[in-house]
């Protein structure tokens, strides 16, 4: 019996390392792209620079409060699909075009955000890819 026991244990010790990776993932990988929209490593979530892209992924809207909007939508899909919540995530990066756009993005971001809110860097750039204004990243962590 006790050979037995230890037999499993060691073969539950040797295959830890294997289930840890087992549980990274990508999300939203689509052959031919750089990246992946979210990757899963252990109980956290790394979500790509989204933006607010229609059903054929163009960025459309021209206030920042619709790109807003879409954006954050974006990266509940992610999320979700990732089998997180948005409460779960713990910081944001958002890339801006327009400083002057930044209270107007924040009155979106307040009410889709839930509370307490993630820690933030807010990040002024020369321009994004599609002409958006916007562009956001976040981390997320299983509690």
């Amino acid at each position: 019996m006790r050979k037995h026991l230890i037999c499993v244990a060691a073969s539950l010790l040797m295959a830890a390392p294997f289930a840890a990776h087992a549980q990274n993932k990508a999300i939203d990988f689509k052959p031919g792209n750089p990246f992946s929209d979210g990757f899963v490593a252990g109980k956290t979530l790394y979500v790509a620079g989204q933006q607010g892209p229609d059903d054929q992924g163009k960025v459309t809207g021209t206030t920042i409060e619709f790109q807003t909007e879409r954006t954050i939508q974006a990266i509940q899909k992610v999320v979700e699909k990732a089998g997180f919540k948005m409460s779960d995530i713990v910081n944001i990066t958002v890339y801006i075009t327009d400083l002057n756009d930044v209270p107007k993005m924040n009155g979106v971001y307040k009410k889709l955000m839930p509370d307490p809110k993630p820690a933030r860097a807010t990040v002024k750039v020369a321009g994004l890819i599609g002409d958006a204004k916007i562009e956001i990243s976040a981390i997320a962590v299983k509690q």
